[in-house]
């Protein structure tokens, strides 16, 4: 096996082990053979077999950098300014984005669906996170929350248990 420096298998050898089954499934190998001469699962080759059916030797030719993102930059730019102006915005009641709201406006918006992992990948690689910013409600009274804390707290927590001599 060849590996490059970041450990992982070298796509021009995964590409020229493709182009070896290609090879024997035109000779009419039986896939079962072909997954055990290349070391790879029926699986993988029967995924290739369906591709190179489908294309020829043309199909299981390496694609570096695999798809890409299901948006452009441009697309991206726009999701951000979207969530930038919050839920509200975009028909919601609240101001709380959800992973399921933001796929449901990049899926009305720029047309691809996103599973909620997606959503996460995609968020986590422009920069946001999971963290809601800590915010006071407007109304917030400190100086009745110190008297609850200070008065109304320590006798609920701990009321007055009888004690063995009462007990009788």
């Amino acid at each position: 096996m060849v590996q490059s420096s970041s450990g992982k298998l070298d796509a021009a050898w995964r590409e020229e082990r493709r182009m070896r089954a290609a090879a024997l499934f035109e000779q009419g190998v039986k896939q079962a053979e072909i997954g055990r001469l290349l070391g790879v699962s029926r699986q993988a080759v029967c995924q290739w077999r369906a591709a190179w059916e489908e294309g020829g030797s043309e199909a299981l030719v390496a694609r570096p950098g695999g798809p890409g993102s299901y948006l452009t930059s441009g697309e991206e730019g726009d999701l951000l300014v979207v969530l930038r102006r919050g839920p509200l915005e975009s028909g919601w009641d609240d101001q709380l984005w959800t992973l399921a709201r933001i796929a449901r406006v990049i899926e009305e918006r720029f047309g691809p669906r996103f599973t909620l992992a997606g959503v996460w990948y995609l968020l986590k690689r422009l920069g946001w996170s999971w963290q809601v910013p800590v915010t006071r409600a407007v109304q917030r009274d400190e100086e009745a929350i110190a008297a609850w804390r200070t008065q109304t707290w320590p006798a609920a927590s701990h009321p007055t248990r009888p004690h063995a001599r009462d007990a009788g």
